[in-house]
């Protein structure tokens, strides 16, 4: 837990107030946790796509 700390203190966000941080870091959680949800659909979904490239 320190060293999560120490990276969020050297980020970007360092300076922020503690709400702002709360938000930034919901967000990005968010964010990875609906792309690992795409990936688990993709993966069991997969091969019944047909996926065309082309213009």
């Amino acid at each position: 837990m320190d060293v999560v700390k120490e990276i969020i203190q050297n980020s970007a966000i360092g300076p922020l107030s503690n709400l702002s941080k709360g938000l930034v870091l919901s967000l990005f959680s968010f964010i990875v946790g609906l792309l690992l949800m795409m990936l688990g659909l993709l993966l069991k979904h997969g091969s019944q796509i047909s996926i065309q490239f082309g213009y």
